[in-house]
Parts: C-alpha cells; structure tokens; sequence
C-alpha cells in the first residue's frame, strides 16, 4: 500500500548532483516535499539499478538483479519515488531458514534527495508493514552513513543492535573488504 510522506527539503545550494539520466536533478524549493513509499513494480528494477550506478557508492549489481528484486522480491523490498520517479530504494529478503528476519541488502538514495531521512522511512515502512522480528544487514565498518542509518532504527524500536562477524574480507575473490553482520532485535 503507498503511503505519502511528507519529507523536509534539503536546502538549496550551489552544487547539484546531476546523475547519468536523461534530466538533471537539483534540490527541490518549497517547505516540504511529497514522497511516496511502496512496493516497486518490477518495471522499476532498471530505475533502481540507475539510482546504484549514478549514487556511485555501492557494489553495483547487474541490472537483471534488480528487476528479479522487483518482481520476486517486492514485498521485502520499498521504493521511494518523487513524481512517479525512483529517488530511493530499499533491496530486502527474508531468508528461508528464518522468514521473520528481514536481511536488507541495500539501501540507495538519489544524490539530490540524501540527507533528508528518506532511507530511514524506508526501512521503517518494511519494519512496520511485515512481520519482522529482527532486522540483519552486512555493513563495512568503515561505512558511517549506514552503521548511523541502522543505530536510529534500533533506538526508534527500542531494540538491542548487535554485531557478529558476518562475511570475512577472505571469502571475497576479489580484495572486497570483510562486511560485518548487524543484528537489530527484537522489532515487536
């Protein structure tokens, strides 16, 4: 089900984040602007993969990754859209040997639209809408935004955050650096 947010606008500044699609995108005037969070379509995978390739911050996956999340994985998933366009998306699944933990693969905000709390209503609109107990994710260590991200949704459940090794930098093949596994429990 969508649901509108109203989000507070960055202020306006001198540098803005043009990304590699067809329209540049700058802040945005006005006191507050609408967003909607929902499920994504699977027509928005490729949306989706834009907003990754453009932020430039993340493991780029193939774009077909991104639709197969839209379409198999949508309710474990949310979008952020802006005028019926992709800002923001949230990649999600529960795994099968624990189907109330929710795993969150990655989060990813528009350059334009950073800053303004919309990666946390996200995952708070997963938290609140399925039957989730716990919330997992890998994070680097040296990835502050994310470790902040993750710290205000624990403290928003009142919920023990715990870490644990998660994938060692060894088992990448090539050179990635080791991602810890954060636990976030218990979201009742």
């Amino acid at each position: 089900m969508p649901i509108p947010i109203e989000v507070p606008t960055r202020p306006s500044s001198t540098k803005q984040h043009i990304g590699r699609s067809s329209r540049a995108h700058g802040p945005r005037s006005g006191d507050a602007h609408s967003l909607v969070i929902r499920t994504p379509h699977p027509s928005e995978g490729a949306q989706m993969w834009t907003v990754a390739r453009d932020g430039g911050e993340l493991d780029l996956n193939s774009s077909y990754a991104y639709l197969m999340m839209a379409r198999d994985f949508a309710t474990t998933c949310r979008v952020a859209l802006s005028d019926n366009e992709v800002v923001g998306y949230v990649l999600g699944y529960c795994p099968p040997e624990r189907p109330t933990h929710l795993f969150v693969w990655q989060v990813a905000v528009r350059g334009d639209q950073r800053g303004r709390g919309v990666a946390a209503h996200m995952l708070e609109h997963l938290v609140t809408t399925g039957d989730v107990d716990a919330l997992e994710a890998t994070v680097e260590e040296t990835n502050g935004a994310s470790r902040a991200l993750f710290a205000s949704i624990a403290r928003k459940h009142q919920a023990e955050l715990t870490w644990s090794e998660g994938i060692p930098a060894a088992h990448f093949p090539d050179g990635h650096a080791g991602e810890p596994l954060l636990r976030i429990s218990p979201l009742r």
